[in-house]
């Protein structure tokens, strides 16, 4: 539902009706965005990833790696970034730099999660065979929009995003897709947070600084 818009006074009429038509176009957009979000296919992978994680990064003392390729490897560093400040030690590989000593970051016990919206990003196939080839068990989660994919096809989890269409007005921009990745990483964080028992006082001792360092702590008083 469009709020009333209120027309200033000496207002061009053309003007108010190009701002009323772009207020009822975000609207459209976040809707499909909202859409897609309640889309995602909540199934038994979701579940299956947090037991993993949870036995790689905190029974076996590894650590996760979070990798992907342009705007999938900016969602896949803020997820990293987010375990990491929650208690479960994550970071995040570029796959061109794993290509150049980078790689050397992987241990036995890690664990990693790879985004990939098509499942057939090339950077992504061969940061999977280099990682494979210096340990070979290492085991993999995907998130991705196409879980028949060749990439689906390696790994030991495939949470799908239910390869929502794009906002974007060609079809093209990835926009819609990293939402979701957003989301699915998000309910990840969540989910292993209470499988740890992450407090507040835990959340303290690893984000002092800034707003949510200060409110944390003052929580504990």
């Amino acid at each position: 539902m469009l709020m009333a818009y209120r027309v200033p006074v000496g207002l061009n009429s053309l003007f108010y009706i190009e701002i009323v038509a772009m207020l009822s176009e975000i609207h459209e957009i976040i809707a499909k965005e909202s859409a897609a979000i309640l889309n995602i296919p909540v199934d038994d992978n979701f579940p299956a990833a947090v037991d993993l994680i949870f036995k790689k990064v905190h029974s076996d003392g590894g650590k996760l790696v979070a990798s992907g390729m342009g705007k999938a490897g900016q969602i896949a560093q803020n997820i990293a970034t987010t375990f990491s400040s929650t208690g479960t030690p994550a970071l995040f590989l570029h796959p061109s730099d794993a290509q150049h000593g980078d790689l050397g970051v992987l241990a036995r016990n890690d664990i990693m999660l790879l985004i990939s919206n098509s499942g057939k990003t090339r950077e992504i196939i061969e940061l999977i065979e280099l990682s494979r080839n210096l340990y070979e068990e290492i085991p993999i989660i995907l998130i991705t929009g196409n879980p028949k994919s060749e990439i689906a096809r390696t790994a030991q989890v495939v949470i799908s995003t239910g390869g929502p269409e794009e906002v974007c007005p060609l079809g093209l921009t990835p926009s819609t897709s990293t939402t979701v990745m957003n989301v699915i990483g998000d309910v990840l964080v969540v989910l292993l947070m209470k499988k740890i028992g992450f407090t507040c006082a835990d959340y303290a001792k690893r984000h002092h600084g800034g707003y949510l360092g200060l409110k944390s702590r003052e929580q504990l008083k």
